[in-house]
């Protein structure tokens, strides 16, 4: 708890220095990613505004461990969004006095909407199809399951593989004792570090695909996800073969007897996630240019998605849900917790284009772990548009109107930043259970199987001990 309050009281540090007003330059939705069409002149933020975030911050962090009394009220997700709605609130309000009702329009309908329309049309379909049977729980075989859903996540998101995948992984294990080292692997691996490799992948790169950044640069972030993977998945064997020979007699021969080949059921939802893929990759301004001129027709997408969602549930048995024992319930908590952070993160990305390069972050290493330290404790999507936004206006000339991060490619220095900021935004988001949209929803089931997972501390002995090293690692590889 001391490591989440030093870094909110950053956070807000950092915009510890009174500012003064000043007009804006007069730019497009095309140009900034966040402006209006029109002109628009208003008054430059004091740093006082970004105790929204803060606030919406800590509570994320703390009400679900505080006590058991705020962990039962945080259970509900009306609860939740009573808080995001009333934080946002304060920053709605604040946002239309300093004349900044351009970037919560722009926030609300071509980031937030289309963030979660993705996130849950992945959730949805991928909870439609059924993976059934219980291999032989064996080290080698985790450990190729591990890297398969690793594999998978970039395809099919982090969300997509994590809900698909983490069932069968429990049942494969349910013979054994030791299994909390398996599913924190598993948040590691599927829920984070595995989805690197395309905008489906994990929902800042999804984000800055939104910003125009082009679907296959996120190819390039290929390296360092497999220096990780390979690192990860040696210490996983290692760990559990260890933990493998601390079972009993009793339960690897039960393993052994109810051993059965997997089988999947509910396949033609397999179609309706190569829609997403497909819809993700080519309805947008690059094949649409028409986009460009009417930014409102890019719904289009959106609108293939959510009916794949309706083909999903119109061609599915209802029996295969009821057999993953799906719910609605960690996509509505991430939509109510969202709406608040997408708003109360707009001051803290307009004072980081304001004010980016008086903050002293200018190295690429610098750049990936400080996007990291936040990602650790605010889920990363928000984060990586904020750091997105530091490095603009470090690389934007004076009196020119801030890159988007489209722009940064072709610029090989900003390209290089825009690697550190991904790859901190997406690795470093398995740091904490509240670092990314999955981590959270893999812990409730795994405690709905009965394995008794960390507390928030516990879990943060476990990224603190095995992550951090990696990503040191990682620093002098690629970043420095």
């Amino acid at each position: 708890m001391v490591f989440l309050v030093c870094l909110s009281v950053t956070t807000f540090g950092i915009f510890a220095e009174e500012p003064t007003p000043v007009p804006t330059e007069t730019t497009t939705q095309e140009e900034t990613g966040h402006s209006s069409h029109g002109e628009s002149v208003h008054e430059e933020l004091p740093y006082w505004t970004v105790l929204p975030f803060v606030a919406i911050l800590l509570s994320i962090a703390i009400l679900p461990v505080a006590s058991h009394k705020t962990a039962h009220w945080w259970e509900d997700n009306n609860n939740k969004l009573i808080l995001a709605v009333g934080l946002g609130a304060i920053s709605f309000v604040v946002l239309l006095v300093y004349g900044y009702s351009h970037n919560i329009v722009h926030t609300v309908f071509f980031d937030y909407i289309p963030f979660i329309i993705l996130l849950g049309s992945l959730f949805y379909i991928s909870g439609g199809i059924v993976i059934k049977g219980d291999i032989h729980a064996t080290p080698l075989n985790n450990t190729l399951y591990l890297l398969i859903g690793a594999t998978l996540a970039s395809f099919i998101g982090t969300t997509g593989a994590s809900m698909l995948l983490i069932r069968p992984l429990l049942k494969t294990n349910s013979e054994r004792k030791h299994v909390v080292h398996t599913v924190v692997f598993f948040i590691f691996l599927v829920s984070n570090i595995g989805g690197s490799l395309t905008p489906l992948g994990d929902p800042p790169l999804f984000l800055g695909y939104l910003k125009g950044v082009p679907f296959t640069w996120t190819f390039k972030l290929l390296p360092e996800m497999l220096v990780a993977v390979a690192i990860l998945l040696t210490v996983y064997f290692v760990w559990d073969t260890m933990a493998y020979k601390k079972e009993t007699k009793k339960d690897i021969k039960r393993d052994d007897k109810l051993a059965t080949p997997f089988s999947i059921g509910g396949q033609v939802n397999f179609i309706w996630l190569l829609g997403v893929i497909l819809a993700v990759a080519f309805l947008n301004s690059n094949y649409i240019p028409q986009i460009n001129e009417t930014p409102t027709l890019g719904f289009i997408r959106e609108a293939v998605l959510i009916i794949l969602i309706g083909l999903s549930k119109l061609t599915s048995k209802e029996e295969n849900r009821k057999f993953n024992n799906f719910t609605l319930h960690p996509i509505q908590e991430v939509a109510y917790l969202f709406i608040g952070i997408f708003i109360t993160m707009i001051p803290a990305l307009v004072l980081l284009e304001a004010h980016g390069k008086e903050l002293g972050i200018t190295e690429n290493w610098q750049f990936f772990w400080a996007t990291g330290a936040f990602s650790s404790v605010l889920d990363n999507a928000p984060t990586y548009l904020t750091f997105g936004s530091l490095a603009s206006g470090l690389l934007t000339p004076a009196g020119s109107a801030p890159l988007t991060l489209g722009q940064f490619i072709g610029n090989v220095q900003a390209e290089e930043i825009l690697k550190a900021i991904s790859v901190g935004a997406v690795f470093m988001g398995a740091n904490t259970y509240i670092g990314n949209a999955p981590n959270f929803m893999v812990k409730s089931v795994a405690e709905e199987n009965k394995v008794k997972m960390p507390s928030f501390g516990g879990y943060l002995a476990y990224s603190m001990g095995i992550l951090v090293p990696v990503f040191i690692l990682l620093t002098f590889i690629f970043f420095v």
